[in-house]
């Protein structure tokens, strides 16, 4: 009897050690560590103990807008994302834009926001600045698999607020020259490329017009978004380095007197008064009649120029000093208040660069994402046209972010009071340079500079 009881005290004992050691298991597989360090098993364990008992999944809320109309295609991301990783659980929502930073606004005043949600790059600095987001740094620090260079550098950055990462790039949309190949061709003329700045397009605008059968060399709207995106191509900028705002620079005021000189001076795009091409899609359609040679258009616009009767390409925009391309982003963020942090940044880094759901979202024709290894990126550059669709990655090198300035709250103010004085100057009834001196005023009062 006293050999049995021994034996059964030893078994009770060895049985308190294993349950340690799986608490220790336990506690691992919740940090970052890859699944093959957490899966790892103490020393003195064998292949033949019984297994320790599985945790439950953590549960994670996510709630985007971007996959309004591809529900099915975030299921099947989701799906895959906790096929690989059975720890975690996504509860996800997709709220139509028109409704989701109302929805957004209020479950953050509630302090009921979900552990993930989508934000564009205007809101994200918004939310930022109101300490609302969580620093990922350290965790993504902790993640040994996780390469930052899977990204394209400058969108990786987008989401980095005063040197600390609170969300990445998922998806972007950006805006490059079309331009239609048949009219170059009829002239006999080389196509747009990388090397050309302002004095190249003109040149090729100016042969490409042809005024008497409604035919323009080039084209690009005269409001905020371009502004600030043709500044930079110039060198200028909205603010300098401290935050001050620059509206007024000599490069600023350069690059809008060559906005308007295209059409006023050089006569290679339609008159600035010209109400036809102050209808609303006036120029994309324009576009598709052939009657516009180049124009800068946003790449959500493929779709619709597929059907043309010519033949059209996409290049890099022209710059004066320094290409510049724009960059509306769409990325994820965690709450600050998020207590599964390890699992939002899985599920986080799986979505925006996992080649499984890259392929997905490519396959499905839901955005662009800003991986930059373009092995996995082949897919998306050959769904033609255009043919140079790698232009669209390309542009990610010199992109701009939009100027949201050191009070981002007040970016809605700060678009409208430049956007009045460049109407004013578009119109004719200022100097670029009076223009954006009123500009300058605006901004300062409006920041309190």
């Amino acid at each position: 009897m006293l050999k049995k009881s021994g034996a059964i005290l030893l078994l009770a004992t060895m049985m308190v050690l294993s349950a340690c050691g799986s608490n220790k298991n336990n506690n691992q597989e919740s940090s970052s560590a890859p699944p093959s360090e957490s899966a790892s098993t103490s020393p003195s364990a064998s292949p033949s103990d019984s297994p320790s008992p599985s945790k439950d999944p953590v549960t994670i809320k996510l709630m985007m807008y971007t996959a309004n109309g591809q529900e099915e295609t975030l299921k099947g991301i989701v799906d895959a994302f906790q096929a690989a990783n059975t720890d975690v659980k996504v509860d996800y929502e997709v709220v139509p834009y028109a409704d989701y930073d109302t929805k957004l606004t209020t479950l953050l005043a509630s302090g009921s926001e979900p552990d993930l949600f989508e934000v564009g790059y205007e809101n994200f600095r918004t939310y930022a600045a109101k300490d609302l987001l969580l620093d990922l740094t350290p965790t993504i620090a902790a993640d040994s698999s996780f390469k930052p260079e899977v990204y394209k550098k400058l969108a990786y950055d987008a989401f980095n607020y005063n040197g600390k990462q609170m969300g990445v790039t998922h998806s972007f949309s950006d805006v490059v020259l079309f331009y239609n190949k048949d009219l170059f061709d009829a002239k006999g003329m080389k196509y747009p490329d990388a090397s050309w700045t302002w004095k190249e397009e003109l040149e090729a605008a100016e042969k490409l017009t042809d005024a008497k059968n409604g035919i323009w060399g080039t084209y690009a709207p005269i409001q905020f978004y371009e502004f600030y995106k043709t500044i930079v191509q110039n060198g200028g900028g909205m603010f300098d380095a401290n935050g001050k705002p620059t509206v007024n620079s000599p490069a600023n005021v350069q690059a809008l007197q060559w906005m308007i000189d295209k059409a006023s001076k050089y006569k290679v795009s339609p008159a600035l008064n010209d109400d036809t091409f102050n209808q609303p899609d006036a120029d994309l359609n324009a576009f598709k009649e052939g009657k516009l040679a180049m124009a800068r258009f946003g790449i959500w616009n493929f779709n619709g120029f597929k059907d043309t009767a010519f033949k059209w390409d996409i290049a890099l925009e022209p710059g004066q000093t320094q290409k510049a391309h724009h960059f509306f982003a769409d990325g994820l963020v965690a709450s600050k208040n998020t207590k599964n942090a390890d699992a939002a940044w899985k599920f986080m880094k799986f979505i925006s660069s996992d080649p499984a759901a890259v392929n997905l979202r490519i396959s499905a024709g839901w955005s662009v994402p800003a991986v930059a290894d373009e092995t996995i990126m082949d897919a998306y550059y050959k769904q033609t046209p255009p043919d140079s669709k790698k232009v669209v990655s390309e542009a990610l090198d010199s992109l701009v972010l939009p100027p949201v300035g050191p009070k981002p709250e007040k970016w809605n103010e700060l678009k409208s009071a430049v956007g009045d004085e460049l109407d004013k100057a578009k119109l004719g009834r200022v100097s670029a340079q009076k223009a954006l001196d009123a500009a300058q005023k605006k901004v300062e009062e409006l920041l309190g500079s």
